[in-house]
């Protein structure tokens, strides 16, 4: 029997009102460790989907004051049924690399959200698409998203508000069931992969271990990292101001940067750094 959309989707849901302040949308995602969040009016009808990224720019054109989450939120919103194939959700979140969250809507209202964590981690009532990649069919339950760091104001450069410490990385010889259980269980979308001396070769990330079942492949999955991974990404360095990281995040849509000093990572950017 397919696996419906039904079976994986999250129900308990995290949103914002359209008439809500920018601000309120802000502390939100950060509090909940979340790039995006499903904006309704009323009782939960959809009306949009407003991202970190829609706040960064708000933010870099001034934050005009009294905004509210209607003014910057994106409203062409793709939806899908709980009735839905669960392939068919994959196959949209695996080729747009920029649609993470899908919400599910019955009957006008927001009734739950799809994200490549669900998919990956699969239904719990039955084998799912991390068991039929990996042969698992159980994880440990998430960490609790940390709280965000205070950004300091004059803060000018990567170094100063970049993750240095208690880095999570795998190698390219990490098995594949190893890096999706990392990405579930510490709520991370991206890890980077690093050779035994430092030295960061790629980033792996939840799209990369995320099969496409409808993309007619009959080759087997990835089982290390190093087969699955993103081979020379884009990095910043700690020297590198503010503004130019910013551009990447805002108009390349990279949701983590790898901190790089010559070749060795030493922090990891994301979006909440920058809020």
């Amino acid at each position: 029997m397919p696996v419906r959309v039904r079976d994986v989707m999250t129900r308990r849901l995290v949103t914002v009102q359209a008439d809500d302040p920018v601000d309120l949308a802000a502390r939100r995602m950060l509090r909940a460790g979340f790039s995006a969040l499903p904006v309704v009016r009323g009782v939960d009808r959809l009306v949009g989907i407003v991202s970190l990224v829609d706040v960064l720019r708000h933010q870099e054109d001034g934050a005009p004051a009294g905004a509210t989450v209607g003014s910057i939120m994106t409203t062409d919103v793709l939806t899908m049924s709980p009735a839905t194939s669960a392939a068919v959700v994959a196959h949209r979140l695996r080729t747009y690399g920029e649609l993470r969250v899908m919400p599910i809507v019955e009957r006008g209202l927001l009734v739950g959200v799809v994200t490549r964590s669900d998919l990956l981690r699969g239904p719990r009532e039955q084998p799912g698409l991390l068991s039929r990649l990996f042969g698992r069919t159980t994880l440990p339950d998430p960490v609790p998203a940390r709280m965000p760091r205070e950004r300091r104001p004059d803060a000018r450069t990567v170094g100063e508000v970049m993750t240095s410490t208690d880095l999570v990385v795998v190698r390219p010889t990490t098995p594949c069931s190893q890096a999706v259980e990392l990405l579930l269980t510490r709520r991370f979308s991206l890890l980077p992969v690093v050779e035994d001396d430092g030295g960061l070769v790629g980033v792996v990330s939840e799209a990369d271990l995320l099969r496409d079942p409808l993309d007619g492949s009959r080759s087997g999955p990835p089982r290390t990292v190093g087969a699955a991974m993103t081979r020379s990404p884009t990095v910043v360095r700690p020297d590198t101001p503010l503004a130019e990281a910013r551009h990447l995040v805002v108009d390349r849509g990279f949701r983590v940067l790898p901190v790089t000093r010559g070749r060795r990572l030493v922090g990891m950017l994301s979006r909440s750094d920058l809020v």
